[in-house]
């Protein structure tokens, strides 16, 4: 068995072998000599002899360093030297880092000037509840103050347009118009299409309980033609169209894009928004009226030919209404969030993620406005 003696004689002869080595001084110091190349690619030597050899030393003893045989170092011998510093300070022992390279000892110094702050690695405290409720205000405060101020800044472009001084190119409106429009038709069918098969398959089986099954018609017919269509192709526009607006002029933020505009005298409400809510404003109807279509399509297995005599055209223009009102609160809500986008990339999926819910939760609260008012005039 091997005794202690001769074990912290074969660590030390390692640490030698590996670039490290120590004397005593007559007066009771420690000289650390370190020879070759201290770097991350290369075996270091092992410390715990010389942490032992530290123990040994007297309190107010230093530790100094020969440094003559390094061949090159890097941050491999900066982790050595600062975890020598902080034995020697736990057990009262002055370094002397004269012996040292001097960017080694710049480096040390500046490690050691500035001590860690305690407990700056712990987690942020949490915020007290009313605090968070405080915070929740005023942000909410902010954001709705944000959002009349853009609606306003909507409002006089339209009339700078109905003037005829709105700056903004056809050219862009027409290319809105199609991809709000045309490139929209494929999803809307679907879905249109979906929904009526669901309304008739649903009313077939709750109706037919009461022996009331000529009454799937009218629900499928006065569903799509009052509400469903225009709610489902303003969602449809929503999470399509008002995305990407707002990951487009988000885009452009990020760029500072709108930015240059601003400088060159031209209106980003005008050049920018305008048309888009333009475009919305005139397809949207469109889009219901034919999504209207598909949707009773949808309810063709089960009596789409009784729909023709249960839907009144009053409930077509109820829905044309709605699609109209979808189409400014969708234009409005992706333009706003791309307008307010940060300038980052994360800061775009932010703003394309808020403007579609804050589009459909715009859309929900319309329809249930517009239903009560319709209830309300006997509509």
């Amino acid at each position: 068995m091997t005794s202690p003696a001769t074990q912290r004689e074969q660590a030390a002869g390692e640490a030698s072998a590996q670039g490290l080595s120590w004397d005593r001084t007559p007066e009771g110091d420690l000289i650390l000599r370190l020879t070759g190349a201290w770097r991350l690619t290369r075996s270091l030597p092992s410390a715990a002899a010389l942490i032992e050899q530290l123990g040994t030393l007297a309190r107010g003893a230093r530790v100094r360093f020969d440094g003559g045989g390094l061949t090159g170092w890097d941050s491999a011998l900066l982790t050595f030297l600062r975890a020598v510093s902080a034995q020697c300070r736990q057990r009262d022992i002055q370094v002397v880092p004269d012996g040292l390279p001097e960017g080694a000892r710049r480096l040390l110094a500046m490690a050691a000037a500035v001590p860690e702050r305690a407990g700056a690695h712990k987690a942020a405290a949490r915020a007290p509840f009313l605090e968070q409720v405080g915070a929740a205000a005023i942000a909410f405060v902010t954001s709705a103050q944000e959002m009349l101020a853009f609606i306003g800044a909507a409002f006089v472009a339209l009339l700078r347009l109905l003037r005829g001084k709105a700056q903004f190119r056809w050219s862009d409106l027409m290319l809105v118009i199609q991809q709000s429009g045309a490139e929209a038709l494929p999803i809307v069918s679907l879905i249109s299409l979906l929904v009526g098969l669901i309304l008739a398959f649903v009313g077939a089986v709750q109706l037919r309980i009461f022996g009331a099954q000529i009454y799937v018609a009218s629900l499928v017919g006065i569903a799509m033609v009052r509400v469903m269509g225009a709610v489902m192709t303003g969602i449809i526009m929503a999470g399509r169209t008002g995305a990407s607006f707002a990951a487009e002029l988000g885009t452009m933020q990020v760029n500072e894009e709108i930015d240059a505009l601003e400088t060159l005298g031209i209106s980003a409400m005008e050049f920018l928004v305008l048309p888009r809510m333009l475009a919305l404003v005139f397809m949207m109807p469109l889009l219901c009226l034919y999504a209207d279509f598909v949707g009773m399509l949808g309810g063709l297995i089960v009596g789409v030919l009784m729909t023709v005599s249960s839907v009144a055209l009053k409930h077509l223009w109820v829905g044309l209404v709605h699609s109209a009102v979808f189409g400014v609160l969708i234009a409005l809500a992706g333009c706003m969030r791309g307008m307010q986008c940060g300038r980052s990339a994360s800061a775009v999926g932010e703003s394309t993620t808020s403007a579609v819910v804050t589009g459909i939760v715009s859309i929900v609260v319309a329809t249930a406005i517009i239903t009560v008012l319709c209830d309300l005039l006997g509509v």
